[in-house]
């Protein structure tokens, strides 16, 4: 196998074999590839695209890098859901616990950041003490007693992906559907997962910003992974703001708390979770309709129940038993906050969502380059809903900074990526569409 080949065939617009592809990914996963291949073969995937049957080959060889996951001895429904990546976007870290205190065996395999969207694995680690790459016989332990374990890929789980996703970081070719169905869906048949929820996000602040994209990613997504055998839907849901009223990492981490506990009902992130929960326990078997899977998800909510599995989760993978209640004692505080005024009165009508995750990144919250160390600290809290009505100089977001000159940029910046509007807007609905 010569990559250069297969790099110019697919740049060439050809269609590759399934052996080429099988070839070009064992390489990879093997270390045999430079960085400069690796991203060339990327860009021309994102330039030509792939037919259905080279999506699967691709799938297929990098589940198959490395180990396959198996879950005989654990007795309820394996289950999963991934989302395309968004702002603000910390489902996973609420939904994992509430589908466990429901009765599945949640196994996530999560990412870092992607571009401008932000990583559950970056956000965990904003716990002290928290193993996000723990051997296979802890994971599998925490999934049997807790209900749920959410870690990153080991060496040994779709090696390729891990090293295909951190070049495409920074690469500019993160959008690619074939790329996102591959990287997605080799994770999960490696985690042996028996059904799979995805969240395919559309929006300024998404990877695919246009809807018929999205419901094309969508379709390529549960047309593979439904023909590998796993039973899977996708949620489309709009990412035109930040889902939640955080973005960054401490304080997304914080926000998943305040959800455990309670006091973020009645939120767009309340209506994205709980959706997401009755899905997974519908296809699951667990429940009969969605409005009973919601009914018991809001039960393992109010019990107390999901943060029950939560903590459990956390401290088995090493963080402090402790966590929920005491979070001020481990989760770092930047030094410098600052609120955002709004620069005039009126309604908060659109805004830049993926400016604002970009905002982040300048803050330090996120990666320019793959080795770039992240500062758990820094973000967005308290961000106001579209559809506020605000006075001019009202607060419409917090901004967690590292120093005070940093802080007075990201102020500037996140007031220039909202428009205020006299008319109080139409907004998109949440949940955009089922597939």
């Amino acid at each position: 196998m010569i990559p250069q080949e297969i790099i110019r065939r697919k740049r060439d617009g050809e269609e590759l074999a399934a052996a080429d592809i099988g070839s070009f990914i064992e390489a990879l996963a093997a270390g045999r590839l430079s960085e400069g291949q690796i991203g060339a073969f990327a860009m021309a995937v994102w330039f030509k695209g792939m037919s259905r049957a080279e999506i699967v080959a691709l799938t297929l060889a990098m589940a198959n890098s490395g180990d396959r996951l198996e879950w005989a001895d654990i007795d309820r429904p394996i289950a999963d859901k991934h989302s395309t990546g968004g702002v603000g976007d910390n489902v996973s870290l609420m939904l994992a616990p509430i589908a466990a205190a429901c009765g599945l065996a949640v196994p996530m395999i999560s990412g870092r950041g992607l571009g401008h969207t932000g990583g559950t694995l970056d956000k965990l680690e904003s716990i002290p003490g928290y193993t996000i790459t723990p051997d296979a016989d802890l994971f599998r332990r925490v999934v049997k007693e807790a209900g749920c374990a959410i870690i990153g890929q080991t060496g040994a789980l779709a090696p390729a992906d891990g090293r295909l996703y951190a070049v495409r970081d920074v690469t500019a070719t993160v959008d690619s559907i074939p790329l996102i169905t591959a990287s997605i869906l080799s994770k999960k048949l490696a985690a042996g997962l028996q059904t799979l929820v995805l969240d395919v996000k559309v929006g300024n602040g998404a990877f695919m910003a246009d809807r018929d994209q999205a419901e094309i990613l969508a379709r390529s997504l549960v047309e593979v992974a439904n023909g590998a055998g796993v039973k899977t839907s996708a949620l489309i849901t709009d990412m035109n703001e930040p889902l939640a009223d955080s973005a960054g990492n401490a304080v997304e981490m914080r926000n998943c708390l305040d959800f455990l506990a309670g006091r973020k009902e009645q939120t767009r992130l309340d209506t994205v979770v709980l959706a997401f929960a009755a899905e997974m326990l519908v296809k699951s078997g667990v429940a009969a309709s969605p409005d009973e899977g919601e009914r018991m998800a809001r039960q393992a909510l109010s019990s107390g129940k999901a943060a029950e599995v939560f903590a459990r989760m956390v401290s088995m993978l090493g963080g402090p038993s402790d966590l929920i209640e005491k979070p001020d004692r481990y989760l770092a505080k930047a030094p410098v906050a600052k609120s955002v005024p709004a620069p005039r009165s009126g309604w908060l009508a659109a805004c830049d969502a993926r400016g604002i995750g970009v905002s982040v990144i300048d803050l330090g919250g996120g990666r320019r380059h793959p080795a770039d160390r992240i500062d758990h600290r820094v973000g967005f809290s308290e961000l106001l809903p579209l559809g506020s009505r605000v006075n001019a100089g009202d607060p419409i977001a917090l901004v967690h900074a590292a120093d005070e000159a940093a802080a007075e940029r990201a102020v500037a910046a996140l007031a220039a990526h909202y428009r205020i509007t006299e008319d109080e807007p139409t907004l998109s609905p949440v949940i955009a569409g089922l597939i």
